[in-house]
C-alpha cells in the first residue's frame, strides 16, 4: 500500500523493527546504501524476528536508483526541520515516505529536493531532538494507513473498554 525508504540506515535493530512493521502493514521497504550493517546481521535478524520472509525489501545503491523504481509517486521526507505536520495531509495508496539515518537525519541536499509541503514533521515537545527511527516510521505509516481505512487489514470488532 505504501513505500518506506530508509536513507543510509545505521542501526540494525531499528531496521529489523521496521522490517517487522512493514510486514505487518503491507508496506514495501527500500534501503539506500551505504548501510551501517550487513543484511545478515544478527541484531537485524533478531529485531525482525521471523518477519523477514513476510516483508518486501529492496536495496538500492543510491536515492536516484530508488526514485527510478517509484516513478510518478508522491514522496514525503520526514524531518525535524519539516514545516508540515504529518497528520494534516491526506495520504493515498502508493505514497512514499523517506527517513534519514539515525545519527544525522536527511542531508540538506536531499531535503532540498522536497518542497516545504512535502517535508513532514511529527509533533513532539520542544527542546527534544527526534523520535527513534522505527517509532517515527510507525507513526507515519499508521497515520497514512488509518486515513486509508486500514485497507487490507483484518478488521476487528469494536468493544467497550472497562
Amino acid at each position: 500500500m505504501f513505500e518506506l525508504v530508509l536513507f543510509e540506515p545505521e542501526i540494525p535493530p531499528n531496521t529489523g523493527n521496521i522490517i517487522r512493521l512493514c510486514a505487518n502493514t503491507g508496506t514495501r521497504l527500500h534501503l539506500i546504501r551505504p548501510l551501517g550493517f550487513e543484511l545478515d546481521d544478527k541484531q537485524l535478524q533478531r529485531a525482525g524476528l521471523d518477519y523477514h520472509e513476510y516483508a518486501s525489501l529492496q536495496v538500492h545503491d543510491n536515492l536516484a536508483a530508488c526514485r527510478a523504481t517509484l516513478p510518478e509517486r508522491r514522496w514525503f521526507a520526514l524531518t525535524t526541520k519539516g514545516s508540515q505536520a504529518h497528520h494534516l495531509l491526506q495520504y493515498r495508496a502508493g505514497d512514499v515516505f523517506l527517513l534519514g539515518p539515525e545519527s544525522r537525519g536527511l542531508p540538506a541536499e536531499v531535503l532540498a529536493e522536497f518542497t516545504a509541503a512535502t517535508r513532514l514533521r511529527i509533533p513532539m515537545l520542544p527542546n527534544n531532538r527526534s523520535l527513534n527511527l522505527s517509532n517515527a516510521a510507525a507513526v507515519i505509516l499508521y497515520e497514512a494507513w488509518r486515513q486509508n481505512d486500514f485497507a487490507g487489514a483484518i478488521q476487528g470488532t469494536a468493544t467497550a473498554l472497562d
